[in-house]
């Protein structure tokens, strides 16, 4: 059944408090979702932030970012008081998220939440820390370590901590066990406020299309607690690091950093960490995203120490054994495959077997840069079709940027008409493709410029950053995104009964 969808993260939401959270103004775009016809709402990874402030980069595949956690509910638990969360400063710019701010006084304020918390901790935490146990008592103390090491990344640690000696793990439990207890207790208020946002969503008839990154970042608890699933010598340093190769947009490429996995022991013990990945993933989400698909047929390694992207080498990754062994563990999940770039027909083969849609981005289509099948009268039903995502500029942006001759092809192909409004004739070619899902970004619904930008691909400082208007959603808007998304037969089974269809 044809659908449609709207791309924003939690993080870009409204809010009084300097950030997007699982609040009153997340419930409030699911409100506006559903008067606008939508079935999905696609966010970014919700896993914790580190250096640079992306999601892609985070301290846990499993845990979720504390920043998330909305003030107002933990008032509502009479955990804080409105005056204590007015009384640090969030920033003046409604429209930019202050990441220095964030961390400078969130974490005292959720620390004036914990110690009220602990004082009569319901049988519910208790059971929340056994349960989520195989991942939250590693990540928990990662992060008492962590702050306790004045931010440093594990692997600058003293020996005995950065190899996990058992003898030094029992010390450190006792010594910051008040610490591995605040932890804990962000996860509880996180995955607590995030399933009862997630259930009023369901609850109205939308669906959460949650990213999952392919790496982890290599300070994390992920690659301290396992370290024999990730591409390290002896001294648990970096072999080979992950990122793409130079190409028509970069020269030097894309140099990510992040640490390979070590797929011949993967494969060994059934993918169990991939798995058990995937399973947290499918409880919070309804539809997952999985970043990077082609890199698991073969992926790029880069030498650990580089500089650029320039000197790595492509080597064979698990391929479709993968995806079969979380199948037959978890059961078939509703996955969109992110297959953008360069493609082999190994990669094709691969994502033909798997049946999940991949992805076609209408900005990719108009240039001539990319080689990929990206015009719309090439696409087949089975895919998810974007005008763009949070690594592209937004539409129109990328009108204002784009060479002449693609913004000019772009404006044949799709007859575009300023009267129309160009966002709007960029996102009629979304809708009325014939891919099954639809997903366009919020920014575009604003008809946004550049300066809305989520991130630009390879570059440090200013990304992940914009913010939504706490006035932008208005019921004209929502009617109009309604209107179009009846036009192109995208409307939802609930609002096609309701007009007697």
């Amino acid at each position: 059944m044809r659908s449609s969808g709207v791309l924003m993260h939690i993080s870009s939401l409204p809010s009084p408090y300097g950030i997007g959270t699982m609040g009153a103004k997340a419930r409030e775009f699911v409100d506006f979702l559903v008067e606008a016809g939508q079935s999905y709402w696609q966010v970014l990874p919700i896993c914790p932030t580190s250096y640079g402030d992306s999601p892609y980069q985070s301290f846990s595949s499993f845990a979720g970012n504390i920043y998330f956690i909305d003030l107002e509910l933990l008032c509502g638990m009479g955990l804080l008081t409105k005056e204590q969360c007015q009384s640090y400063s969030w920033g003046e710019d409604v429209t930019k998220v202050d990441y220095g701010l964030l961390y400078e006084n969130r974490y005292p304020l959720l620390h004036k939440a914990f110690e009220r918390f602990q004082k009569e901790a319901p049988k519910e935490f208790q059971e929340f820390c056994e349960t989520q146990g195989s991942w939250l008592d590693d990540y928990a103390l990662f992060m008492a370590l962590k702050d306790a090491h004045h931010g440093a990344a594990w692997s600058g640690w003293e020996t005995e901590l950065k190899l996990r000696e058992e003898k030094a793990m029992q010390k450190a439990r006792k010594e910051f066990a008040d610490e591995i207890s605040f932890w804990k207790t962000l996860q509880y208020f996180f995955y607590q406020q995030w399933t009862d946002l997630k259930a009023y969503a369901n609850g109205k008839g939308i669906k959460i299309i949650g990213d999952v990154p392919i790496y982890v970042a290599m300070d994390s608890a992920d690659v301290w607690a396992q370290p024999g699933q990730f591409y390290l010598d002896k001294e648990l340093n970096p072999i080979d690091v992950a990122g793409c190769p130079p190409d028509a947009f970069s020269d030097d490429g894309q140099l990510w950093g992040n640490p390979l996995f070590r797929w011949d022991a993967m494969k060994k013990d059934g993918y169990r960490w991939w798995i058990q990945r995937m399973e947290k993933t499918a409880k919070l989400f309804d539809v997952i995203r999985i970043d990077h698909f082609r890199g698991f047929d073969s992926y790029y390694a880069i030498p650990y120490g580089e500089k650029t992207a320039r000197n790595g080498e492509w080597r064979k990754g698990p391929g479709i054994r993968l995806f079969r062994a979380i199948e037959k563990e978890l059961g078939k999940l509703d996955i969109i495959a992110e297959d953008l770039g360069y493609l082999t027909d190994s990669v094709r083969k691969m994502l033909a077997a798997s049946g999940y849609p991949g992805m076609k981005l209408l900005q990719f289509a108009f240039d001539s840069r990319e080689d990929g099948d990206y015009l719309p009268h090439n696409y087949p039903t089975n895919c998810v079709v974007y005008a763009g995502t949070h690594d592209n500029d937004t539409v129109l942006g990328w009108m204002e940027t784009a060479p002449k001759g693609c913004a000019a092809f772009a404006k044949e192909y799709l007859k575009l008409d300023k009267r129309e409004g160009l966002n709007w004739g960029l996102m009629r070619g979304v809708w009325a493709s014939v891919g099954d899902t639809a997903v366009v970004t919020m920014q575009d619904l604003l008809g946004l410029g550049s300066e809305a930008r989520m991130n630009t691909p390879s570059t440090l400082g200013g990304n992940w950053t914009w913010r939504m208007e706490p006035d932008a959603i208005t019921e004209r808007l929502a009617h109009k995104v309604y209107q179009k998304t009846a036009l192109y037969g995208r409307l939802p089974k609930k609002a096609l009964e309701e007009k007697g269809v």
